[in-house]
């Protein structure tokens, strides 16, 4: 006996019509996703478009050459400016290894920062590219190319060829030096030019002493003559009525009793040498030597005294400072100062019917001063703000290098003091210079 089929259920026309709505709305709901997500489809790649073309005008535009390389250092990219220098079109240089494009003396160099490229970018390296024409020197900087997750993907190198930046750079640095070697040169010229001025001073102040020494040893010359004649009339056994009359004759009496006079004055004709030569060692001394305390009013009178030697003219002074005072530095630099002071005052007289100069010094607790005002006519207005500038001169031609002044209020501020030259309220010029002092304790 056969079974009889089951038959399935038979569903209300309600509940049949209910279903296929329920299927026909998620058939549209899945199409509008769908509809939904090639519309951002598309609006995602008209942007990658847009970027891309971009990125192209970009590197199209650029003047530095863009190579882009994988991990391996393989070149997967290259804009235009690197076409143009290598001689290569993008196609024939991607996949070569970048090592290969690079000059042989500079391999290990890019080698090696390729290897630290994870550590840091690679900043001003300078490298060369085998071009068409030979090598091509390039400012390049070089950093890694990285995905989300940090891993290195390769690198991105962007060069600059140096070419007549190279050039100008080096045309610049050779002209800088040779600018700071004729600077050089101009400031040791002045310091010498300085020193030239006392010459003839100096070579005046040194004949009167050396004379005065020169005249006393041929006077002791003479002494031991006449001495050396009588002791031999001694040692042969003359009489004592013979040595009476030698000594007579000899006149030794006299020369005894002159002898001490003229050890002392050939003494202090030696030392008065001496501290000539003392002053001008310390002034022409170029090398450098630890400050220490001197005094500051012997420093002036030693400049004033040789700038007046050799003056051609009559210059009346007007000393108002003190015995002494003792101020902290290097006095043969000072010096140098003082004489540049005096030096331009005097020349500043040039055209006075009656030069004269005014000399002050003091202590105002912290600082010693000094002050010279000379009765000049003064500072022209348009050249008091350049007065201290280096290379400015109000003298002719060949008659200043316009260094004296700039290099003074150089010693003077690395003394820690100052120095500045203006106009006196009643005429002339006023110059004055502070110095720190020994009672402070500064080294």
């Amino acid at each position: 006996m056969s079974e009889k089929p089951v038959q399935p259920p038979t569903l209300p026309d309600q509940a049949s019509d209910e279903a296929w709505v329920s299927v026909i709305r998620k058939m549209d709901e899945a199409y509008a996703d769908l509809i939904r997500y090639q519309v951002e489809v598309e609006q995602k790649n008209a942007e990658l478009e847009q970027a891309q073309s971009f990125l192209d005008s970009v590197q199209s535009a650029m003047s530095d050459l863009l190579i882009v390389c994988d991990h391996q250092g393989a070149i997967i990219q290259a804009n235009k400016a690197a076409e143009k220098l290598i001689g290569r079109d993008t196609e024939t240089l991607v996949g070569l290894p970048i090592l290969e494009l690079v000059s042989e003396p500079f391999r290990n160099k890019l080698n090696r920062s390729l290897q630290q490229i994870r550590l840091q970018p690679l900043r001003d390296c300078e490298l060369e590219l085998l071009g068409p024409a030979g090598a091509v020197p390039l400012a390049v900087n070089c950093s890694a190319r990285k995905d989300p997750r940090g891993r290195l993907l390769g690198m991105v190198l962007v060069g600059r060829p140096l070419g007549e930046l190279q050039r100008a750079y080096k045309a610049l640095n050779q002209a800088h030096a040779d600018l700071k070697l004729a600077q050089e040169r101009l400031v040791q010229a002045e310091k010498m030019a300085s020193l030239g001025r006392l010459v003839a001073g100096v070579a005046h102040e040194l004949n009167n002493p050396i004379s005065f020494v020169y005249g006393n040893m041929h006077a002791l010359q003479r002494y031991t003559a006449k001495l050396c004649r009588y002791f031999d009339e001694v040692h042969s056994g003359a009489s004592r009525e013979q040595l009476r009359q030698l000594r007579a004759e000899l006149r030794l009496d006299k020369a005894i009793s002159d002898l001490n006079s003229l050890v002392e004055g050939t003494m202090e004709g030696a030392e008065r040498v001496r501290d000539i030569v003392r002053d001008l060692r310390q002034f022409s001394s170029c090398q450098a030597s630890e400050k220490a305390e001197f005094d500051l009013i012997h420093v002036v009178h030693s400049a004033m005294h040789w700038i007046l030697k050799e003056s051609r003219r009559e210059i009346a002074v007007d000393d108002r400072m003190p015995p002494q005072l003792a101020a902290l530095g290097h006095a043969g630099q000072i010096h140098q100062v003082i004489v540049n002071l005096i030096q331009n005052a005097v020349d500043a007289m040039a055209e006075s019917d009656q030069p004269a100069l005014m000399l002050a010094a003091g202590d105002d607790g912290e600082q010693v001063w000094f002050e010279l005002h000379d009765n000049g006519p003064g500072i022209a207005e348009a050249d008091q703000l350049r007065i201290l500038e280096p290379f400015f001169t109000t003298k002719p031609v060949g008659q200043g290098t316009g260094l004296g002044l700039s290099i003074s209020y150089g010693i003077v501020s690395e003394h820690g003091g100052r120095l500045t030259v203006t106009n006196h309220p009643d005429s002339g010029v006023l110059a004055r210079i502070s110095l720190p002092k020994e009672a402070d304790g500064s080294c």
